[in-house]
Formats: structure tokens, sequence, C-alpha cells
């Protein structure tokens, strides 16, 4: 199949799409570059490449493809809450004018890559079927949720959107993020010795390594048709629905001398919510997560050693979004709505990409 992935260069993305290349399948990427200077280890493999704001797709890039991928987007609650409208006008307007885009350009396949923040506060107690009520706290997971509202009503025999509700990610990539809460407590624990809580610790949160992220969008690829029509999949592992302490306390068990450590004063974190994953695993059986926390954890931890990550690494504008895209504010090299100014994107380290338009 030929295959679109929005967002390929990205955290996600430069996982996916070579596990999707390496299945058969002719990827084609489509980008802004918003992070293509921020490289950790090796960077993305080379992909024929479409450079552009997933908010100035045309008809004509949707041409001859047979499905798209689509994680582009604002993608955590710290950016989405710089400017609510923006997150917005991203990863709702945009998203739904793509699928528009895309059935007119006669894709019969769209993935959406959603999220388990819709659940929002899902309460200690209740474990979330794809049944749940959704309840966002966020402009993230409320523009998810009204994606997944309006694809839904496109939804015919000639266009078939599924909704994929990741787990909150970990793991490592070519475009590493040092806010996620696997990562960032790992990453703490190398660099300071100490797993660093910035809450209490008792709030439930699912987590899902990006390798098996990717591997439920390449299962639901190639499920038939009828299985995944209109569908929303929550993704990750029953087994890995864990109180933050609880993945402290792994953390520490795998970084040598570290301990757990909280902020003075830490409260509850209002996201607070357990996952049921059993659809996914019964209605999709390719969709087979091979990754544990623990291992995810030495994974990080042995890819930090390698690369010498230091505490200012962590910390700084290459693997945090929020602190990178207010640099690149700050340097005039891009608009309050997120879009390049006339300096345009940092070139990709090390990239072969084609670039096609």
């Amino acid at each position: 199949m030929r295959v679109l992935v929005t967002g390929h260069d990205g955290y996600i993305g430069t996982i996916l799409t070579p596990l999707l290349q390496r299945a058969g399948h002719d990827a084609v990427g489509l980008d802004s570059f918003l992070f293509g200077g921020c490289v950790f280890g090796n960077d993305a493999v080379p992909v024929t490449t479409i450079r552009k704001d997933i908010r100035d797709v045309q008809l004509e890039d949707l041409q001859g493809l047979d499905a798209v991928i689509h994680l582009a987007g604002i993608s955590n609650d710290p950016l989405g809450d710089l400017n609510p409208q923006c997150t917005y006008d991203i990863n709702h307007k945009a998203s739904v004018r793509l699928a528009e885009l895309a059935k007119g350009a006669g894709v019969t396949r769209f993935l959406f890559s959603s999220s388990c923040s819709t659940y929002g506060a899902g309460g200690m107690n209740d474990i979330l079927t794809e049944e749940a009520p959704f309840r966002p706290l966020t402009p993230y997971g409320e523009s998810k949720m009204l994606v997944e509202r309006d694809l839904s009503k496109m939804a015919d025999e000639r266009f078939s959107p599924t909704y994929l509700r990741n787990a909150t990610a970990y793991g490592v990539s070519p475009r590493l993020r040092g806010d996620l809460v696997v990562n960032n407590l790992t990453g703490f624990a190398y660099t300071t010795g100490r797993a660093f809580l910035k809450s209490d610790g008792t709030p439930w949160r699912p987590v899902v390594h990006i390798e098996d992220i990717s591997r439920a969008f390449i299962a639901c690829l190639h499920a038939p048709r009828e299985v995944v029509h209109n569908q929303a999949f929550n993704v990750g592992r029953d087994e890995d629905n864990y109180q933050i302490r609880q993945i402290a306390d792994m953390v520490q068990q795998v970084v040598p001398k570290s301990r757990v450590d909280y902020a003075e004063g830490a409260g509850p974190d209002k996201r607070c919510y357990r996952v049921n994953f059993g659809k996914i695993r019964r209605m999709v059986p390719e969709y087979r997560p091979k990754w544990t926390v623990g291992e995810g954890i030495v994974e990080l931890y042995e890819a930090f050693k390698a690369n010498r990550l230091t505490l200012e690494d962590l910390e700084g504008s290459r693997y945090l979004r929020i602190k990178h895209i207010r640099e690149l504010m700050a340097a005039d090299r891009m608009d309050d709505s997120l879009r390049w100014k006339n300096s345009g994107p940092v070139a990709p380290t090390a990239k072969k990409a084609t670039a096609v338009r």
C-alpha cells in the first residue's frame, strides 16, 4: 500500500515510518519539520517527503494514496495550552480538513492518532473501555475528541476512519521527548540520581512504548476494513496501567544509585485514569505489543548512557517541545500560530529525504 504518514519526522513518526517500510509498504512522509534539528542518537531513515504544514495540504498531495496515518499535530498539554486556539486550528480543524481532502482524493483508509487523554479524569477505581465518556481536561485532549466526532460523520462505504487512542508514550526515538513521564523520570534519575516526581505520585496513567504504538497502526492498516471501520481502539497493555510513583520505583531499580524524590508540596495530578486494552487484542489479533515498562526503562537508561545525556540536555529545548517552540518564537523564526517565518525549518541532520513539494 502507498501510505502517507503525517508527522513522520516526529517522536512516533520516526519509529513508525521505517517499521511501515519494513512491512512492505510504500511510505510517504508529510511534515513541517518543527523539530527537525532536535536529534537524539541516530537520525531518522530517508523517506520521500512532502515538506508542508498540515494546514496547507492540498488535494494533489493526497492523490494516488491508499491510506493516511495521521500523527501530525500539537503533541502535548503544555504546548496545547500555549495557544489553545492554535491547538484547535491544527489538531481539530486541520485534521478534519485533511480527512475531507483524503476522501475527495479517493483514499479509503484513514488512521487517526487519538489519545487516552480524551478520558481526562477517569477516577481512581474505574477501568475505562472505548465506551467510557470523554472527560478531557485540556485543549489537547478536547481537540482529539472533536476529531473523532467529526470523522465518524464522514465514515461510509468509500471512507473508513479508525481512531487509535494511545496511552502515554515512552521509549527511545531520533526525536526524543523529555516531557513524557517514563522518559522524564529515567532521564532525571540518570542525570541527577533522583527520579523526580512533580506530583504526589498517586494518579494512575496507562503507558505504552512507541514501537508498540507503531505496531498498532500497522496492525489496524492490515486488518479487514469491516473490523476496524469507524472503530476506536485503546492502544497499550492492561498490565501497563501504573501509578506514577510505581513507575518511579521501577526507574530506581534500573538506574544505579538513584532514589525517588518528590517536589516540595507536591499534590495529586487531576489527570488520573486506568484503561482497558482488551478490544484491540480481540479484534486485531496481529497487534501483539512487545515492550514492558521495565524493558523500556532499561532501553532509555542505556541510550542516555551511550549518548552522554546531561541535565542541561534533558531540560533544554532539544527534548522539551514547549521550550523549543518558545526558543523559535524568541528568535523570530516562528509566529504565534506556529508557522515558520522566512527563515523556515532547520534542515534535518543527515537526512537524505526527497522533498517532493
